[in-house]
């Protein structure tokens, strides 16, 4: 498992070490890690160019250390300080001992020494610094886009928010995010991490709380979680799932989630709603009723709200059930939040960002914007597992625990239904009796997965991430 943790956790981490290092010796690990990094990047390093952008903090520290590494090896190393009156000291000295040169931030010249880079060291601000860029390091920005440099950033690309994921004005893009002790929660959450480029993690020998800010599960951890039939297992013990979804304008939504289920290992899918008929044609498995949710028969687990439309008395009578209920579409809509919070099993809740936006009074871009606070807001605000969906999907639990981030998210997913299979696909490790948050990680892993394999670079719909759940399945428990 990956974790990542906040600003001031590392900050305590980092001067709990110092203490008990010689001066300088963590600024030297850290150094020493982004310098075989960017090695690997260049591949060859003797004669190539390599430009250090510095801001006044550590990172500048670092980024100098690095470099004067670089230039020992034969790198020709220019530094450009954006504040040289704050530039760190020991390591602009390291440099200028090691052959690098320092070049002026105001005019064209380090625009174009930029111009002529093969690798870009942003190390202009650190994980403590909030906003976009200053005017004056946008110029730089500009000219390392236009740039076909590889560009490496110094623990997280310079204008991103390092706790939040968020960036509120010009930040600069990295190919490679090269973080010392630990992923920091802007590294894993989008739009940051958009941002960040492939990320390498440096061992600084950081000693850290048990609890993180963030979580984002591995194979190994998934495959701990996932069911397996045992010997004596018959289709109760392995869970039956209700699905209250469906109407006739979209009957697909039922045969989507009932699919999501099934392909998710429930023993047994109870099915109410209009779309029987669907159902049954293509998954004739299936127990349809027509009696409504209080007559289905015994389920371990609800799904409801795919393709419901105004059916607003089924969402209620699954609300009053006593099982773990997932609420997903316009079951988020049509649930009253009272009942949700007054419920005693578990709830998830699973929006994508234009359904969390209107459950939370604001407009999508905000829920875009700060994924973080808009999963932790919903899941206080209804007393809920919330799995948030998007180009980030971030999973929160209502007693405030880490939040989880899955990282097998692809863009392929975002087709038509695929969020019907993800719901049917949770309710059924929901009904095998997984906890509710390991319950909306792992389906949210092994949709992604799912989604990957299908796509294997080519368009797919619903159908498809449906049936590549079993080997998604399959890569997991392997692994």
């Amino acid at each position: 498992m990956r974790t990542a943790y906040s600003v001031e956790t590392v900050r305590a981490a980092e001067r709990e070490l110092m203490a008990r290092l010689p001066e300088g010796a963590l600024m030297q690990r850290a150094a020493a890690g982004l310098a075989a990094a960017c090695a690997d990047v260049l591949g060859r390093v003797y004669g190539s160019r390599v430009v250090l952008l510095v801001g006044s903090g550590d990172n500048g520290g670092d980024a100098l250390y690095a470099g004067a590494r670089l230039a020992r090896r034969g790198a020709g190393v220019s530094a450009v300080l954006l504040a040289p009156e704050r530039a760190h000291g020991g390591g602009l000295a390291a440099l200028r001992r090691a052959g690098g040169r320092v070049v002026g931030a105001d005019g064209g010249g380090a625009e174009a020494v930029v111009g002529r880079a093969d690798l870009v060291v942003d190390g202009i601000v650190g994980i403590g610094g909030t906003g976009g860029l200053r005017p004056d390091a946008v110029p730089l920005a500009d000219a390392v886009e236009r740039s076909r440099a590889v560009v490496v950033a110094v623990d997280l690309p310079s204008g991103v928010d390092a706790d939040t994921g968020e960036v509120r004005g010009r930040a600069l893009r990295a190919d490679l995010t090269v973080t010392f002790g630990t992923h920091k929660p802007g590294l894993l959450v989008d739009p940051a991490r958009e941002y960040a480029g492939s990320v390498r993690l440096v061992d600084i020998g950081l000693e850290l709380p048990a609890s993180a800010e963030l979580e984002a599960l591995q194979h190994a951890d998934v495959a701990r979680m996932l069911p397996v039939p045992a010997a004596e297992s018959d289709k109760y013990r392995r869970g039956v799932v209700g699905i209250a979804a469906g109407s006739a304008r979209y009957p697909g939504a039922a045969v989507l989630a009932v699919a999501g289920a099934l392909r998710g290992g429930a023993g047994a899918v109870r099915y109410v709603g209009p779309a029987g008929q669907a159902v049954i044609a293509r998954f004739p498995e299936t127990l349809v009723s027509d009696g409504g949710p209080k007559h289905a028969g015994r389920v371990q687990s609800w799904v409801v709200g795919p393709g419901a439309g105004d059916d607003a008395a089924t969402v209620a009578e699954v609300l009053a059930a006593e099982v773990p209920v997932l609420i997903d579409a316009d079951g988020l809509r049509l649930a009253e939040a009272s009942a949700v919070r007054a419920r005693r099993a578990p709830t998830v809740m699973t929006p994508h960002a234009g359904e969390a936006a209107a459950l939370l009074g604001v407009e999508r871009e905000e829920v875009e914007g700060g994924r973080l606070a808009a999963v932790r807001e919903l899941a206080g605000r209804y007393g809920a597992t919330v799995l948030l969906k998007g180009s980030t999907t971030l999973i929160a639990s209502a007693g405030g625990a880490a939040v989880r981030v899955n990282p097998t998210g692809t863009s392929w997913l975002a087709t038509a239904g695929s969020g019907d299979v993800l719901s049917g696909l949770a309710g059924s490790l929901l009904a095998a009796g997984l906890p509710a948050v390991d319950a909306a990680s792992a389906a949210a892993y092994l949709h992604g997965l799912a989604g990957r394999f299908a796509a294997d670079g080519a368009p797919v719909g619903a159908h498809d991430v449906a049936e590549g759940i079993a080997g998604a399945w399959r890569s997991v428990v392997r692994s």
